[in-house]
């Protein structure tokens, strides 16, 4: 495979020593938020990561003023986040998966990049930024079409500004009392971005197939998280319950770190790519 990436060179012992652990293996892919950072969508905690205080699904649920700020948000940041292309990280994944080396991928991002890279087999465990669900009913949107009707509906909403994308695809809004939010179109329900808010929980079934990914592995890969979300970490201890080999990729410490049989503290990027490169050549 080709890349512009300074990729890491054999014979460094960290680099061989993973491909060692997966080399002729069935892998399980877990991804978080570091593997989008060359997308140039930034990472939740990473070093330099700005300090922001999220929407809760309680206060969406709880205040129209709450769902008018955080819709407002979500549309100006959506411009940048929804453009976002995949990195040689996500494509590498893809290949290693075409290869038959990658048996599943598990995410906790909601960027939808992995799809847009060609991964197959790809379990979102907190949904993704390109639905909207409604609440009531459960019918799904596209989030374009919901984005078009937002700005017909509030034609200032696209004015200029400077936009800085969130990791979950909104940005700061101070002032959105006058905005007019869409509704259902088959039941006037409540939308919601496709996503698991801070303070819900990942659906049963979605951590279900995640869970059957790793059951059906061999060893475990995590690249770009820290491992913070408990999600992450309840696939971390399934994995050390079936005593199965942990390799993680991340810049920095990480919660699995203790359990993993080889830690590679770079970007995933790079180290991605040379995985692929050795492993498929």
């Amino acid at each position: 495979m080709t890349s512009d990436l300074e990729i890491p060179v054999r014979g460094d012992a960290t680099i061989d020593r993973a491909v060692d652990v997966l080399r002729g293996a069935r892998v399980a892919v877990l991804t978080g938020a570091g593997l989008s950072t060359d997308s140039g969508i930034p990472d939740y905690r990473g070093e330099g990561a700005p300090v922001r205080t999220p929407m809760t699904f309680q206060a969406f649920l709880a205040s129209e003023g709450a769902r008018k700020r955080y819709w407002a948000g979500s549309h100006l940041g959506w411009r940048a986040f929804g453009a976002a292309r995949p990195n040689d990280g996500h494509r590498a994944l893809a290949e290693l998966e075409a290869a038959g080396i990658v048996n599943g991928l598990v995410t906790q991002n909601v960027d939808g990049l992995h799809r847009k890279a060609g991964s197959r087999r790809v379990v979102e465990l907190h949904g993704g930024m390109d639905r909207v669900l409604c609440l009531t009913c459960g019918q799904q949107f596209a989030r374009e079409a919901i984005a078009d009707r937002l700005a017909a509906l509030n034609p200032g909403i696209d004015l200029e500004g400077a936009i800085r994308a969130n990791p979950d695809g909104d940005v700061e809004v101070e002032d959105a009392a006058s905005l007019v939010i869409p509704e259902c179109t088959v039941c006037g329900g409540i939308l919601k971005p496709d996503v698991v808010f801070f303070g819900e929980f990942v659906p049963v079934e979605v951590f279900d197939a995640a869970a059957s990914i790793v059951r059906g592995s061999d060893v475990l890969l995590v690249a770009g998280s820290s491992l913070v979300v408990n999600s992450g970490m309840r696939l971390i201890e399934l994995a050390r319950r079936r005593r199965m080999p942990i390799v993680v990729v991340n810049r920095g410490i990480t919660k699995g770190d203790s359990r993993a049989a080889v830690k590679v503290d770079a970007g995933t990027s790079e180290t991605l790519t040379a995985f692929a490169s050795a492993l498929i050549g």
